[in-house]
C-alpha cells in the first residue's frame, strides 16, 4: 500500500448565504512525479500521490516502454524534495528500446502530445482487440451508478477523475482515482495487471471525456470496451474504429452515444 495520501486538509473560509465560517476542507494532492527506468528520468507527470505502484505498471504498459509487466523487475517510491520519484528497474532490452525512443513529457493531464518527438510516435495504433464481451445497456448505466459511489476522493474533494474495471458479471471490481484521467487509466491498468484481471471480459468506464489517448490505452491493454461520461474526439473515434475497440461517450441516465463498434452494447 502507498505510503502517499490522495489529499490533505487546508483551513478555508466558506461564504455561503451572506455569511463566512472558518473551516477546515479536504483538497485534493496534484504533485510532480517523476518515472526513472534505470536511472534515468523519462516523464514528469502532474498526478495524485496514489496508488502509484499501480500508475508505475499501467504507464510503463501502456506507453511501450515495457511489452509486459515481467520486464520490470523492482519498484521503489522515493519522496524527493519537489516531488516524488519512481525508481524502476526494467530489463536492459527494453532500456536500450526505451533509450531509442525517449522523451521528455510534462504534464500530461492537458495534452497528450507533449513532448513527442515524431507524428508515428504520437499517433500509435495498437492491435486490433478480440474481446467478445458483450453488455446490456443496463449493465453499463448500473456500472456508471457503482463507479460514482465508490469515488471516495471526489466526494472527499470534488477534484479527481476515475476510471472503473466494469467486469464481465457487471459488477465495478476495481477503481482508481486521479487529477489526470490518463493518470487514473494507467492506474487502473496497473491494478488490473497485477490481480491477473482477463482483461477482454470487463469494460473500462471513465468520468471525462474520451481522448485518442484513452482509446490507445485500452486497445494496448487488450481492453474491448470503453465508455465515458463526455464526448470522445474525433481521433479517439478513428483509433477505436481501427482497434476494434467499442467506444461510448454521453453515458448519462437518459441514454448514451455508441461511436464505434456498437455490437458489444445491446
Amino acid at each position: 500500500m502507498d505510503k502517499y495520501f490522495g489529499s490533505s486538509i487546508w483551513p478555508v473560509r466558506r461564504f455561503e448565504k451572506g455569511e463566512s465560517h472558518d473551516r477546515l476542507d479536504e483538497v485534493a494532492e496534484e504533485v510532480p512525479v517523476a518515472l526513472v527506468y534505470n536511472g534515468i528520468s523519462h516523464a514528469v507527470m502532474l498526478a495524485t500521490p496514489a496508488d502509484l505502484e499501480d500508475f508505475a505498471l499501467g504507464f510503463s504498459l501502456t506507453e511501450g516502454i515495457l511489452a509486459s509487466p515481467e520486464e520490470m523487475f523492482a519498484c521503489e517510491i522515493v519522496e524527493a524534495e519537489n516531488g516524488i520519484r519512481i525508481e524502476l528497474d526494467i530489463s536492459s532490452e527494453r532500456f536500450l528500446y526505451l533509450k531509442e525512443r525517449r522523451r521528455n513529457l510534462a504534464g500530461r493531464t492537458g495534452c497528450g502530445l507533449c513532448g513527442t518527438d515524431s507524428l508515428s510516435q504520437a499517433v500509435r495504433i495498437p492491435a486490433p482487440v478480440t474481446s467478445s464481451q458483450i453488455f446490456s445497456v443496463e449493465t453499463l448505466h448500473s456500472g456508471f451508478d457503482q463507479m460514482e459511489k465508490m469515488q471516495v476522493l471526489k466526494q472527499a474533494t470534488g477534484a479527481t477523475h476515475a476510471a472503473a474495471w466494469l467486469d464481465g458479471n457487471g459488477h465495478v471490481s476495481c477503481i482508481r482515482e486521479d487529477v489526470g484521467r490518463h493518470n487514473a487509466l494507467d492506474k487502473l491498468i496497473g491494478a488490473l495487471t497485477v490481480s491477473h484481471s482477463d482483461r477482454e471480459k470487463g469494460a473500462v468506464l471513465v468520468t471525462s471525456r474520451a481522448s485518442y489517448e484513452m482509446v490507445q490505452k485500452c486497445a494496448s491493454a487488450k481492453i474491448g470496451i470503453l465508455a465515458a461520461i463526455s464526448a470522445p474526439t474525433a481521433l479517439a473515434i478513428k483509433i477505436a474504429d481501427e482497434t476494434n475497440v467499442t467506444l461510448a461517450g454521453f453515458v448519462r441516465k437518459n441514454g448514451h452515444t455508441v461511436y464505434s463498434h456498437p455490437r458489444r452494447l445491446i
